[in-house]
């Protein structure tokens, strides 16, 4: 209960705070911005509609690019669609309260009563952002793929709901579910969702993993040395400054904390905080490097991609059953929806070849990483998307990939919408089978 009591109170109040705190006077010319300068460094704390840009004067805006909703081939239906989402926006993580707090204390040296979030705290974990995220993107997915989405198949069980165990989880889907129901003015149906951690959490699942790396001090080592990098030291000193307290109470995680401040409370209430005048551009990206995404999630570790295989199976199979049933003219799962977490993400990700830089990313390389291309800000913002639709065309089947509703290319595959054939014979060393 306490660790839960502290999740809003922290966030919050901090923030009321410092509304009148003395060192709002570093504030910088953007401090009248609605959005923060080092917005697109927010990482996995980012908001969906910093990569979608459009989304800012209408949020149920549909990109109209015709790329989107056909292949650019003769003939083609779409015929299946998986969509494998990140949960919407949240509250912070109970390890990154525990850092506010410390940040808290020792810039106020006090707390405040925050009697209105106190049954939220107890309740939920998903902010109301989060379920907005959700039933904007469900109206959005709808759009793109009517023939799919539709109130016709879901009132025919033909769209699949698939979640982690995770409460953000559930609600996230659940709030899609309700973008749906409201799209089609639907009051009588109820969809389910089905909870399966071996696939939206199979990182908890892989014991080589587990053992490899999550519970591996080593397997982060990079991430210390970085902690003790002369970029992170200037970083340092530039805070203790700004905040006027000695530079030795400033330690990295303060940092980390001080700049999820200002993620959070962007994300969270799109206020663009007095937290967010402590970096610039330089900085932002030193806190970003600081994180172990790229460690404990990307290429770093050959596990890390390997952990994802189970969902990587399954797409596939649901993929080759489409494929399957499309031939006697009926696919009975025309939609599967799956929403986990960017930890879910990221691995499938790097398993399958996307976002892979030439050189990999270490503690003494920053000057060079500037251009890297694994970046989890523009890859898993809150309700990152991965849609994988097949489409039944005259030459015959086709697949496109989408990351957050917009098209890429499969890495080594020039096409934007190959033939399946093609795809899978790219993973054929991953697949159990190379045969449909």
């Amino acid at each position: 209960m306490t660790s839960a009591l502290s999740k809003q109170r922290l966030l919050f109040t901090t923030s009321l705070a410092l509304t009148s705190f003395s060192y709002c006077s570093v504030a910088n010319d953007n401090v009248n911005s609605n959005i923060p300068a080092i917005a697109n460094h927010f990482g996995t704390k980012g908001r969906y509609e910093e990569f979608s840009r459009y989304l800012f004067n209408d949020i149920l805006l549909v990109n109209n690019n015709k790329s989107l909703l056909k292949p650019g081939c003769s003939n083609c239906t779409a015929i299946h669609v998986t969509a494998i989402i990140r949960h919407g926006t949240r509250y912070p993580s109970t390890k990154n309260i525990k850092r506010i707090q410390r940040l808290y204390d020792l810039v106020l040296n006090e707390t405040m009563n925050t009697d209105k979030w106190l049954n939220d705290i107890k309740t939920k974990w998903l902010v109301e952002k989060g379920r907005d995220d959700h039933r904007h993107l469900a109206v959005s997915l709808a759009t793109l793929f009517p023939s799919l989405i539709s109130e016709e198949n879901l009132r025919a069980h033909r769209i699949r709901f698939i979640t982690s165990s995770k409460h953000r989880c559930v609600d996230s889907i659940r709030a899609f579910q309700e973008g749906l129901l409201n799209l089609w003015k639907v009051t009588e149906v109820g969809p389910c969702h089905k909870i399966n951690d071996e696939l939206m959490r199979f990182f908890d699942q892989c014991q080589k993993f587990v053992e490899d790396v999550e519970n591996n001090q080593t397997a982060l080592e990079e991430v210390h040395f970085f902690k003790a990098s002369a970029e992170m030291k200037r970083v340092q000193m530039k805070m203790a400054d700004q905040l006027q307290v000695p530079y030795i109470r400033i330690t990295p995680d303060l940092v980390e904390a001080a700049f999820f401040l200002c993620s959070y409370e962007f994300a969270i209430k799109s206020l663009n905080s007095a937290w967010c005048n402590l970096f610039d551009e330089t900085d932002a990206q030193v806190c970003t490097k600081h994180h172990g995404r790229y460690w404990k999630r990307g290429y770093s570790h050959d596990i890390n991609r390997k952990s994802s295989c189970t969902l990587f199976h399954d797409l596939f199979n649901r993929l080759d059953q489409a494929a399957h049933e499309i031939r006697f003219g009926h696919v009975s799962e025309a939609v599967t929806i799956q929403v986990g977490h960017a930890e879910t993400l990221l691995p499938l990700l790097a398993l399958m070849g996307f976002f892979r830089d030439e050189t990999a990313l270490t503690a003494d390389n920053f000057d060079m990483q500037n251009v890297r291309i694994f970046r989890t800000s523009r890859i898993v913002p809150y309700a990152a998307n991965l849609l994988f639709v097949l489409y039944d065309c005259s030459e015959g089947l086709r697949l496109q990939f989408l990351l957050n509703e917009t098209p890429q290319n499969f890495p080594d595959i020039k096409h934007q919408a190959p033939l399946y054939d093609t795809v899978r014979e790219t993973y054929r060393e991953l697949l159990p089978n190379s045969e449909l």
